[in-house]
């Protein structure tokens, strides 16, 4: 189980990160561009996954990750399932999520 503060912590620890607000929906950002956000009244995560590590995800950790419903998840939204959620599988999933966003000049620099 993780809670929305763990989860907050775990996007915020990434380089570069800042915490924002999105259309009164709390948002995490590198260089500008969100990568994750949380939702607290669905007590979920959201990631902005490829549809690759989407898909790849779903495959090992289906109890903890599922597609936004609608266009958003068909490009890779990705819920996180806070009441099922491993803390070192959501970690790797928000490294995802982070260097999809980050420049290559900064993800290069950091490997996870």
């Amino acid at each position: 189980m993780l809670t929305l503060e763990a989860f907050a912590d775990l996007a915020r620890s990434f380089p570069e990160s800042t915490q924002g607000s999105h259309f009164g929906t709390t948002d995490f950002r590198v260089n500008g561009k969100i990568f994750a956000t949380l939702r607290p009244d669905k007590q979920r995560g959201v990631l902005m996954l490829t549809r690759g590590d989407q898909a790849m995800i779903r495959e090992t950790s289906a109890e903890m990750f599922e597609p936004v419903p609608g266009g958003w998840g068909e490009k890779g939204a990705t819920f996180v399932i806070l009441a099922t959620a491993e803390p070192e599988m959501v970690r790797h999933a928000i490294a995802m999520a982070w260097r999809k966003a980050a420049p290559k000049s900064v993800s290069a620099r950091h490997q996870f």
